[in-house]
């Protein structure tokens, strides 16, 4: 297959130049110069191990005051320049807050900033590999990733940074199908650079004015698309969808019995939750650190298609009670991990109002189909939820991490979480208070997650996001269609096949796709699509990968 990866840039401007294939990198370079600013095409030519022949910078300009400056790569006459550092002789006490630190800090970043754009754009070649694999020991020895009491010059930091890209996972690489997070997107990109730089809390309005203010916005749209009369209810960014499911199970507990919140577990009967079989692993971890145990989650019965059975779920519900238990949570799955499949939320939402128990759903990787009309009919019975687990960094592609749990009840996390520090939460403030966010967290310090989503939103617009996710579900009936009769896929399902083709499929670097066991099934092949950039000739690729690399077995 031929690949319109990162050489291709150099094919619109070949046409010119008859002895040169617009495929070569000089080529590619020539192109890249004119088409990125600021010299930054030279600087990832060099980059990327193109000669010192191709490259068209100026020879170096001493300056005045003994510092050395070279031409800035404006591709057009100017009287710009730049200073040259030689940072082998440059440390981290050189750069800012330090006295003539700013040049230095400006020629520094840039040189990271042109490392990872080096590795990004080598991300989107498909005829790199997705992973270049070594065992743990040999990466180990490979560099010397120890720490020291001296410090290391910033040349050496540089070199840190490039032998860490060259050895992690292109998780943009559009032949990436591993995890449900996969893809990277430039504005999301941006706007975590931005993030990192403003580098602030988001416990008060006070040090993140704009960031609450986001945050509020973008949860409020959220709960409009759920379903929730006029967005009213709360929410919250947490550190991934674990969190957001055991803020959930807290707020559950917290509105049968608030007593809990002051005198703890002795204070109130043996309660009880229960999911699905074939539901998060969270449930259960979160229940364990909340106190109730794992032994109190019970797991129901999924159908041949993974969805959970509503009448098991009232059957065990009421064998609960007649226990003496206090059922008092169920969380239902909206795109299960392994099969992603949807339970029936309409039908569970009846038997939790009918038992009058808190009603959750765990939608981190399906919650993001609510953003399609032609397919949000998936989750139809979700507005009736009292919370909802929303992860925008899978199917969305928002970088990592970005998760969100959405309550419909307003004033409920405050209430359950609040601890009233005064040093951070004065009562006396000049603004509203209510943007005081942090109270309602379990956290103290916790992250700007919200900037990443709000500004792909303004960007890609709901209609944007909607084609992304409309395409991820195209490419997974296309898959499915090409696999369902073709011949010799049934050695998928030999429980030593599996892991095999995986670990080659590593060794080789061209693609990676995670496998593993359910229930009674033996090891099979989860495939995750959720990158923007995979189109069908990757699934293409990947069958056709799966195949010769399994082709002995």
């Amino acid at each position: 297959m031929a690949s319109h990866g990162f050489w291709f840039l150099g094919a619109e401007n070949a046409s010119g130049n008859g002895s040169q294939s617009p495929n070569t990198p000089r080529a590619w370079c020539q192109a890249a110069a004119q088409k990125f600013s600021g010299g930054i095409g030279s600087k990832l030519c060099a980059l990327l191990n193109v000669g010192e022949a191709e490259k068209t910078a100026q020879a170096p300009v001493k300056a005045e005051d003994g510092s050395t400056a070279e031409s800035c790569g404006c591709n057009k006459p100017c009287n710009c320049s730049k200073a040259t550092v030689c940072f082998s002789d440059l440390y981290a006490t050189d750069l800012l807050p330090a006295l003539n630190g700013d040049v230095k800090t400006m020629n520094f970043l840039q040189e990271v900033v042109d490392i990872m754009l080096a590795y990004i754009v080598e991300s989107f070649d498909r005829s790199t590999k997705v992973i270049d694999f070594h065992y743990p020991n040999e990466l180990l020895q490979r560099n010397n990733w120890e720490l020291s009491d001296e410090p290391e010059t910033l040349d050496d930091i540089l070199i840190s940074c490039r032998a860490t890209l060259k050895y992690a996972i292109k998780t943009a690489h559009p032949r990436y199908f591993n995890q449900l997070s996969t893809g990277l997107d430039m504005v999301g990109l941006a706007a975590d650079w931005l993030t990192s730089t403003a580098n602030t809390n988001m416990f008060t309005y006070e040090v993140a004015p704009v960031f609450v203010l986001l945050e509020y916005v973008t949860l409020k749209k959220m709960r409009e698309i759920i379903g929730w009369q006029e967005g009213r209810g709360d929410g919250i960014f947490s550190p991934g969808g674990a969190i957001s499911n055991m803020y959930a199970m807290l707020l559950a507990r917290y509105k049968m019995f608030p007593e809990v919140k002051e005198k703890g577990m002795s204070s109130v009967p043996r309660l009880v939750a229960f999911t699905s079989e074939h539901s998060h692993f969270s449930i259960k971890k979160g229940a364990a650190a909340l106190g109730i145990g794992t032994e109190s989650v019970i797991c129901i019965k999924a159908d041949e298609r993974g969805k959970m059975i509503p009448s098991d779920l009232e059957r065990r519900i009421v064998e609960a009670k007649q226990k003496g238990y206090v059922p008092f949570f169920v969380s239902a799955t909206a795109g299960t991990t392994v099969y992603g499949a949807f339970d029936p939320l309409m039908a569970i939402a009846d038997i939790c109002k009918k038992h009058d128990i808190w009603m959750h759903v765990d939608g981190a990787w399906g919650g993001s189909l609510l953003m399609s009309r032609k397919h949000r009919w998936k989750l139809n019975g979700v507005e009736r939820a009292n919370s909802m687990t929303w992860n925008p960094h899978k199917m969305m592609a928002v970088p990592l991490q970005c998760s969100a749990l959405l309550v419909r009840e307003e004033g409920l996390m405050q209430s359950c979480n609040q601890m009233q520090a005064c040093y951070l939460f004065q009562q006396d403030k000049q603004y509203d208070l209510s943007y005081d966010t942090g109270d309602k967290a379990l956290q103290c310090g916790r992250h700007v997650d919200i900037f990443k989503l709000w500004l792909m939103w303004r960007a890609k617009g709901t209609i944007g996001f909607e084609a992304q996710i409309d395409k991820c579900l195209e490419l997974s009936e296309y898959l499915y269609n090409k696999i369902k009769d073709r011949e010799g896929y049934e050695m998928v399902f030999d429980g030593k096949v599996a892991p095999v083709i995986k670990a080659r499929m590593m060794e080789y670097g061209t693609t990676m796709v995670s496998y593993q066991p359910q229930g009674d099934k033996v090891n099979f092949f989860r495939m995750v699509i959720s990158n923007p950039a995979a189109t069908f000739e990757d699934i293409d690729f990947l069958i056709e990968e799966i195949e010769r690399l399994g082709q002995d077995l």
